[in-house]
């Protein structure tokens, strides 16, 4: 941690430099990661106490803990503006005027030291007490020049059973000038009950809880006309009070709540009183990327890109199976073979979890971290029980398994009278291969199309180096071919050049739920670009069926023949679809595909979703991602080749749109 003197500190405030740094001799710390009308105050958050106090100091230090509010500092770490004392309210209480900041009881008249304190102990308090008001006056004042009005968040916790109605917030609105500034009061209160905690529910009050003296609201109203102090107690809900042990849990749900409702009552306070009328809360956060993310994110990204799911899960003896199958369908049972996975998976998680997710400040990103190293990690058990026993236990934990209603759309869809259409000409795969290549050229994509023998599926993306691979066994209609040209370069290419244009790699390898995020993104560039024809949704539903079938029966023939004799699937395409969901040992992620096209089609309808395509992104961080880019900490997607069509029908086709609005949406997985 970098320490700067007082003047150092004034002159970085004065020529508006971003810093962060310790007081030199003081306990106040004080961030600063971009200019903006909000600072975040946490006065009581320190445990600090000097050598020569708590030697004579009378309290254990649990009972220190529970004089102080610690972790508040945590809970406004995401913003762009703090001030921190980490030194302990008993040392000085800067929410006294100085005088009274050093006291010899506690307000139980229990003792805190065994003597007074020296007048040389006092100056040397009262120094630091006027240090951090006089950066605080030099920062406000600062702000004040560049935005005109200010406000200031001032964070502190309380002890539950100091209070018969302990509220889990309190704003204490006793030194606040109501008829001025009962907007932003409304909203703070609105924005503080939608906080979501687990376990417990949400309640704030007004003037509940006594704050005591409050002496940073009466220095700042004394000194500054433009400037509003919320004052707001938090209860201690995030620490066992008998313990003092933590409830991290809580506290990330704490923080996560606290960042969005303080941004989103800054961006209100910015509308209302500074007449900044297009700002949103994202705009009340840095700009620039916290060092922290960066290094998580690097240390994640080179650890993870090595990791592959299909080309470890995929039969390397497919060809030899299919012809064994031929030869005898009802009796086959397959000898898959598979690549050996080229990685110790015990060191590959101590690596995983040793990398410093904690160190994160933003909450929202900490928890994206951490989802992504859990998912690595359900990926690994995955890959490292290819073609054993466990395997399909791995899958369903990290694919799931399709429920009642993925099924009802999936028989929905097939016993469905069949919709006529008209594909065009038949062709090869090399001139299937030919249009596709044209296609990427003309949306200017830099990459691969080519043919392979090698495919289980008609076409795949291949995202080192960008590559688009064609079933070279297979024959294409001229429908199928725009199907697959707005799929997987429309979407699986787009997504994999865009997240090369991200300064975070982690959108190269696939946030947690990527799967069924952009696969159910691809199926509706097929339905908006006007290429969806009932066969297309036949075949995603056959994939739930066989899915299901597999977890029931678990017998390869019985799946195939019941996709056949019951569900009427073409031989070829059955023997396909059972090979997809058998392979590994029981491989559940085809399921995904219907349950996300619906669900993607559905969210479509309420808001846009372009910033799912800059990178591989799911569905269930879009309001983060939507966040990122307007912060500036992601760029928008270059390639979006469906963005002026997400909001019409393109399907040309009143009983095809007709049988996809009868669909029911799924449940998130």
């Amino acid at each position: 941690m970098q320490v700067y003197d007082l003047d150092e500190v004034l002159n970085l405030i004065e020529r508006k430099e971003l810093f962060s740094c310790r007081l030199a001799g003081s306990g106040c710390y004080i961030k600063i990661e971009e200019y903006l009308p909000v600072v975040c105050t946490a006065i009581h958050a320190g445990h600090e106490l000097r050598p020569d106090l708590l030697k004579s100091c009378q309290l254990s230090d649990e009972e220190r803990h529970l004089q102080e509010s610690g972790y508040t500092d945590e809970l406004i770490s995401s913003q762009p503006v703090t001030l921190v004392c980490m030194d302990s309210r008993l040392e000085y209480d800067l929410n006294r005027p100085r005088a009274l900041s050093t006291s010899y009881r506690l307000a139980s008249k229990r003792k805190l030291w065994d003597k007074a304190h020296s007048a040389k102990q006092r100056a040397l308090s009262h120094r630091k007490h006027q240090d951090f008001f006089t950066v605080y006056q030099a920062l406000i004042a600062k702000l004040e020049r560049l935005f005109g009005m200010v406000i200031v968040f001032d964070i502190k916790a309380y002890n539950t059973q100091e209070y018969l109605q302990a509220p889990l917030f309190n704003i204490d609105a006793t030194q606040i000038e109501m008829p001025r500034w009962q907007a932003v009061i409304n909203k703070f209160h609105k924005e503080l009950d939608l906080i979501s905690i687990p376990n417990m529910a949400s309640n704030t009050a007004i003037d509940l809880i006594d704050s005591g003296m409050n002496y940073l609201t009466t220095h700042t109203n004394a000194k500054f006309d433009r400037t509003l102090v919320l004052p707001t107690q938090i209860r201690k809900v995030y620490v066992d009070v008998e313990t003092g042990n933590l409830y991290p849990q809580v506290l990330d749900a704490l923080k996560l709540g606290l960042k969005q409702a303080l941004s989103t009552t800054s961006a209100l306070f910015q509308r209302k009183y500074n007449q900044r009328s297009k700002v949103r809360s994202a705009n009340m956060l840095s700009s620039t990327i916290e060092p922290a993310v960066l290094n998580v994110d690097a240390q994640l990204y080179q650890l993870a890109s090595r990791v592959g799911i299909l080309k470890y899960v995929n039969p390397v003896n497919l060809t030899a199976e299919r012809r064994r199958f031929e030869r005898a369908p009802e009796r086959f049972i397959p000898d898959f073979h598979y690549r050996q996975l080229p990685l110790d998976t015990n060191e590959f998680k101590q690596k995983l979890y040793r990398i410093p997710t904690e160190r994160i400040s933003d909450p929202a990103m900490k928890r994206l971290y951490s989802d992504m190293v859990n998912s690595l990690s359900e990926q690994l058990d995955l890959l490292s029980s290819v073609g054993q026993e466990d395997f399909l236990y791995h899958s369903l934990r990290h694919y799931g398994r399709p429920d009642a209603t993925d099924i009802d759309n999936a028989r929905f869809i097939l016993y469905a009278r069949k919709l006529e259409h008209d594909g065009g000409e038949i062709m090869a795969a090399s001139a299937a291969c030919e249009l596709m290549k044209q296609q990427a050229a003309d949306w200017g994509m830099q990459c691969k199309v080519q043919l392979s023998s090698t495919l289980l599926a008609r076409a795949m993306m291949s995202s080192a180096p960008p590559k688009l691979m064609v079933n070279s066994h297979a024959r294409f209609s001229y429908a199928e071919v725009q199907r697959l040209n707005h799929h997987e370069l429309g979407i699986h290419m787009a997504t994999t050049l865009n997240s090369r244009q991200q300064p975070l790699k982690a959108l190269r390898l696939g946030l947690p739920g990527a799967t069924q995020t952009q696969e159910g993104l691809a199926i509706l560039a097929e339905l908006d670009a006007g290429y969806m024809a009932h066969e297309r949704l036949n075949t995603l539903a056959y994939r739930v069926l066989a899915v299901d079938s597999m977890l029931k029966e678990q017998k390869f023939c019985h799946t195939y023949s019941f996709l056949v004799d019951e569900m009427k699937m073409d031989t070829a395409d059955a023997f396909v679809t059972t090979t997809r969901v058998y392979r590994g040992g029981g491989f559940t992620k085809d399921h995904l595909y219907l349950s996300g096209f619906i669900r993607i089609k559905a969210i479509s309808e309420t808001r846009n979703l372009s910033n799912l395509l800059v990178g591989k992104t799911s569905y269930q961080y879009l309001d983060l991602i939507d966040e990122l880019v307007e912060r500036n900490w992601l760029t928008p997607p270059k390639f979006n080749i469906g963005e002026d069509k997400h909001q019409q029908k393109m399907s040309n086709n009143c009983n095809l749109d007709y049988l996809l609005d009868s669909l029911r949406n799924c449940p998130p997985v």
